[in-house]
């Protein structure tokens, strides 16, 4: 039997960790792991708890949270984390990304898609609220404030934009060949091809250096 999910939660308000905490700790899907109210109380006892996936609400007080994640990925490499957030504005959607986050969900998701986001983030996948992963694909497409000749769009193929397009929205290799009328593996040949172009390693990296390059 394959081991269940393990989840931390850093969010400061009590009843909400008291309900994600029940939400979550369902052995053998997934099982609560830690509970933390501050950024910096994760980081002592994170690597202890070693969690697959931290669910991290962005507003803790006047902590930082977004320069937390790193700190945390640092300690915990392979630990995904989730922003739950009622933020929605581009500016904290893509700091958030950009500091390693690969979910972002607002906290109204329902308990049900919650527990799937878990589940799809612990496979790779970059979950997030509908409108939150339009507001990415627009802003993709809206290209970035570089030069044309520096953007890292500019390096892609009209067909390898489409595909980076759908992973924005976090679509998966599936939903993305339906959508743009090819077969699973020549997705996976654009997707191979534009993470060789752009020297990242998933999704994320790569709609945050289309996003924000440096």
């Amino acid at each position: 039997m394959d081991q269940p999910i393990r989840v931390a939660v850093i969010e400061d308000d009590p009843v909400l960790r008291d309900s994600l905490r029940q939400l979550v700790d369902h052995p053998p899907d997934s099982e609560w792991v830690g509970g933390w109210v501050s950024g910096s109380e994760a980081l002592c006892h994170i690597k202890a708890a070693a969690p697959d996936v931290v669910l991290l609400d962005i507003n803790l007080g006047a902590e930082n949270v977004i320069d937390c994640i790193p700190k945390l990925k640092e300690l915990c490499p392979q630990t995904q984390v989730m922003m739950l957030t009622v933020y929605e504005d581009t500016d904290s959607i893509f700091r958030a990304l950009s500091a390693g986050a690969t979910g972002y969900l607002v906290k109204r998701t329902a308990g049900p898609r919650l527990l799937e986001a878990i589940a799809e983030l612990h496979t790779g996948q970059s979950p997030m609220s509908g409108h939150i992963a339009r507001k990415l694909a627009e802003a993709l497409g809206r290209g970035t404030n570089a030069p044309v000749s520096t953007s890292p769009l500019a390096q892609l193929t009209q067909r390898e934009h489409a595909v980076l397009s759908c992973l924005a929205e976090g679509c998966l290799y599936k939903e993305a060949s339906e959508r743009l009328g090819m077969s699973i593996n020549t997705v996976r040949t654009h997707v191979r091809a534009l993470y060789e172009k752009l020297q990242v390693r998933s999704r994320t990296e790569a709609v945050v250096k289309c996003l924000n390059p440096r």
